[in-house]
C-alpha cells in the first residue's frame, strides 16, 4: 500500500470522529460536514501522493475540510445573516496554524472540551429512536461503515442505511441543538450514550471485517470516552453504570494481547496465556467494579463487568468460577433480557453443568430464529458439539458460522476447527 494511502487510512480511523464533530458544530449539518471531510480526504489522496504526507496529517485534513465547508456554506447562501460570519471564518481558516480553527469558541471548549462528547449527546436526542441514536453516533463519531454497523445490529445493510438517513433528516428538520444538554435532562440520554460507547469498543475488540481481529484505536477511543463520561457525570445516580461500563471495557481490553497467539491465530479464552493480560487494566477494572457495586443500584454494565472480573481473577481457565458466572448471567437476564445474553448464559451453563445441558439451552435460544445470522451463535453451538464428539453436526455448525464473519482471523479459526474435525 502506498505510504500516502496508508497514512490516510490511519488518520481516518484515529481522527475521523474529532474532525467530523468540529465540522458539525460549525455547520449544524451532518451532510455538509461529511461531504466536506470526504472532499478533504479525496484532496489528500492526490496531494499526499504527489507532494508527500504533511508533518501533521490530521491538522492538514482539518484545515482543508473547514475551508471546503465554508465554501459549501457560501455557495448555498441560504441564510443571508450568516454572510459576515462566513467572511470572518474564511479569513481565519486560511491561516497555516491549525489550532486557530478552534479559538473562537474558547469558553465553550473549556466548559465541555470534547466535541465528540457533544456529538454523542446530539445523536442521542430523545426524539430519535434508540436504534437510530446508536447507529448515527457510530457512523458519525466512530467513522464505522454502514456495513459494520448493520452487522453489529444484526440488520440488513439497506435497512440500516435508511435508518441513518431518517435520523439525520430528523435532526435537521427538528433543529436539534449540537451541545451537551442541561444536567436535569442528562439521565434521559445516558443509556444511549453508554450503548454507543460500548458498541464502539466491541467493534474495536472484535472487528467485523478486515485482516485484524482487534482495532486498538477504537478500543482506546471507547475507553477514553467512558473516562470522559465518568468525569462529566459526577452525580451518584449516574456513577454506578458509568463506572460499570468503564470497568467492563478495561477488563476485556486487558486480554487484548493474549487473544492472538504467536502464529497469528485466534486464541479463545481458555487457550489464552494469562501472563499476557494487562494487570494494570485488571486492577483498575476490579476497583471500579467494587466501587460501582457499593452504590447498590446494579445495572447491566455492572453485571457484565462483574462477569469479566470473575474471568480476570482466575489464574487459569480451569480455575474459573463458572457457577458464579452463571448466577451473574441469570441476574442479567432478569433485568436486561436479550437473545445474546441468553446465549452467553447457555455457554456458561455448559462450562458449569455440562455440555449437553448448555447445548440444550443454546438450541432453545436459537429456536426463535433471531440468531440465525449471528456468527457467535453458530460458533458456540459448533464448539459444544465438537466437545461432545458429535463431529458431523459440529462441522455443519462451523460451516454455517464461516460466512457470517468477514473477519479474516475468525475465518481462519473456523477453518482450522473444520480441518481438525476432518482428521478425527
Amino acid at each position: 500500500m502506498p505510504p500516502a494511502r496508508e497514512t490516510l487510512e490511519r488518520v481516518f480511523r484515529e481522527e475521523y470522529g474529532l474532525i467530523i464533530a468540529s465540522l458539525i458544530r460549525r455547520s449544524g449539518s451532518f451532510e455538509l460536514a461529511e461531504e466536506s471531510l470526504q472532499d478533504a480526504f479525496s484532496a489528500a489522496l492526490v496531494n499526499w501522493e504527489n507532494d508527500g504526507t504533511p508533518q501533521n496529517p490530521a491538522a492538514w485534513l482539518t484545515r482543508v475540510a473547514h475551508r471546503k465547508l465554508v465554501d459549501m456554506l457560501r455557495r448555498e447562501k441560504t441564510k443571508t445573516d450568516k454572510q459576515s460570519e462566513l467572511e470572518f471564518e474564511t479569513k481565519r481558516l486560511q491561516t497555516d496554524e491549525p489550532s486557530t480553527a478552534y479559538d473562537d469558541d474558547l469558553e465553550s471548549a473549556l466548559a465541555h472540551p470534547d466535541d465528540r462528547l457533544r456529538l454523542i449527546f446530539t445523536c442521542c436526542h430523545p426524539s430519535l429512536t434508540q436504534e437510530a441514536r446508536v447507529a448515527l453516533t457510530l457512523r458519525t463519531l466512530g467513522g464505522l461503515t454502514t456495513s459494520e454497523i448493520a452487522r453489529a445490529f444484526l440488520l440488513p445493510e439497506p435497512t440500516l442505511a435508511q435508518r441513518l438517513v431518517r435520523a439525520k433528516s430528523k435532526i435537521r428538520v427538528a433543529g436539534i441543538p449540537y451541545h451537551i444538554p442541561p444536567r436535569e435532562v442528562l439521565p434521559q440520554r445516558l443509556a444511549s450514550v453508554r450503548a454507543v460507547i460500548y458498541l464502539i469498543f466491541n467493534e474495536g475488540y472484535a472487528a467485523t471485517s478486515g485482516e485484524n481481529l482487534i482495532r486498538n484505536d477504537l478500543c482506546l477511543e471507547a475507553i477514553r470516552l467512558a473516562r470522559v463520561l465518568c468525569e462529566l457525570m459526577p452525580d451518584e445516580s449516574d456513577r454506578p453504570e458509568n463506572f460499570g461500563l468503564l470497568a467492563l471495557m478495561l477488563l476485556q481490553d486487558s486480554r487484548r494481547e493474549a487473544r492472538i497467539n504467536r502464529q497469528g491465530e485466534l486464541a479463545t479464552l481458555e487457550e489464552q496465556d494469562p501472563s499476557l493480560w494487562n494487570q494494570n487494566e485488571i486492577a483498575e477494572g476490579l476497583r471500579l467494579v467494587e466501587t460501582a457495586l457499593r452504590f447498590r443500584r446494579v445495572g447491566p454494565y455492572q453485571l457484565q463487568a462483574a462477569i469479566a472480573a470473575v474471568h480476570a481473577e482466575a489464574k487459569a481457565a480451569a480455575e474459573t468460577d463458572w457457577r458464579q458466572i452463571v448466577a451473574l448471567y441469570s441476574e442479567l437476564m432478569r433485568i436486561d433480557p436479550s437473545p445474546i445474553v441468553a446465549l452467553n448464559h447457555a455457554a456458561a451453563v455448559a462450562m458449569s453443568d455440562g455440555f449437553e445441558q448448555g447445548l440444550r439451552l443454546i438450541d432453545e435460544v436459537g429456536g426463535a430464529g433471531k440468531l440465525d445470522h449471528y456468527y457467535f451463535f453458530h460458533a458456540a453451538r459448533a464448539d459444544l458439539l465438537r466437545r461432545l464428539k458429535r463431529n458431523e453436526e459440529a462441522a455443519e455448525a462451523y460451516a454455517r458460522a464461516l460466512p457470517l464473519t468477514a473477519n479474516e482471523v475468525e475465518q481462519r479459526y473456523v477453518r482450522r476447527r473444520l480441518s481438525e474435525l476432518k482428521k478425527d
